[in-house]
């Protein structure tokens, strides 16, 4: 029975912004110990999520997907490698007529779980994993989902923001990513809720919890966790609700703080207390 639980964003927190994962994270993942459940939390679909927890060696344990609306319970036994044990889905029709109005040159994305999106025009290559089929207007929003994503690839992310911001979205969950990027999920879903769920389940204790997460869709997360760490390339508003800012993910910032964890888990000792004492050391040095 795990006693602690590590929560992981990927891209921008585990992985670097060329996508890649680094030996040094690779190793101080492998080297945590064994009573440290580590949790994937992404915003990826379940297709491009999967590669990432076998690089990472994770061969047991859960993995929370598309922001929370979707968690995998990772089982070497199923032809897919894992089995999903919990969706949750919405009707996207009345948002998305929202914002066809306020984003009309917008890109959307529909998840179809494990296999891909529907899409209402092509995606830069390289955005999407899995199949993307182009379909219509009312097959895109004829069925509930666990996910939509919406794109703009000319606009900034300041100038999507506002535009998104001027379409008033209610009765979802969402958050803008660092580019001009928008993800929606059901109402008050978010990985921190994904993550309650699987900590009850494991039977972890509160005060065992570390979560290390980049952007804005992390925000919830990093309030949940008893001890919640930026990255350094974060944007201000999620440095400033997290406990620690750490490295730059290019240079390789998670190392530290796996670590810390690690030796606190040896230590006997909270997670908070372990990785505060640590920071506190790093910056005496």
């Amino acid at each position: 029975m795990a006693q602690r639980l590590l929560a992981l964003d990927l891209d921008g927190t585990t992985l670097n912004h060329m996508g890649e994962l680094s030996e040094r994270v690779r190793e101080a993942v492998h080297a945590l110990p064994d009573d440290i459940e580590v949790v994937v939390a992404t915003g990826r679909s379940i297709i491009a999520t999967t590669p990432v927890l076998e690089a990472l060696g994770l061969r047991h344990g859960f993995a929370v997907c598309s922001n929370g609306a979707v968690t995998l319970e990772i089982d070497p036994t199923a032809p897919t490698g894992y089995t999903i044990v919990d969706t949750i889905t919405f009707d996207p029709r009345a948002v998305l007529e929202k914002l066809r109005v306020e984003l009309p040159d917008a890109l959307i994305a529909v998840e179809e779980l494990g296999v891909g999106f529907k899409v209402s025009k092509h995606f830069p290559d390289g955005e999407l994993m899995g199949e993307s089929r182009e379909v219509s207007w009312e097959e895109l929003v004829e069925h509930p989902v666990t996910r939509v994503t919406l794109r703009q690839p000319e606009a900034s992310a300041e100038e999507f923001m506002e535009m998104v911001e001027r379409a008033g979205l209610h009765g979802v969950s969402y958050a803008v990513g660092w580019s001009a990027w928008l993800d929606i999920n059901p109402e008050g879903v978010s990985k921190a809720s994904a993550l309650e769920l699987v900590r009850r389940r494991l039977q972890v204790e509160p005060s065992q919890t570390v979560a290390c997460g980049d952007q804005r869709n992390d925000l919830e997360m990093l309030h949940w966790a008893a001890w919640g760490v930026a990255m350094g390339n974060a944007p201000d508003e999620v440095k400033a609700i997290a406990d620690e800012v750490t490295g730059h993910v290019d240079d390789d910032g998670l190392v530290p703080i796996l670590e810390a964890v690690a030796q606190a888990a040896r230590d006997g000792i909270t997670f908070r207390d372990g990785v505060e004492s640590a920071a506190t050391a790093r910056l005496e040095l």
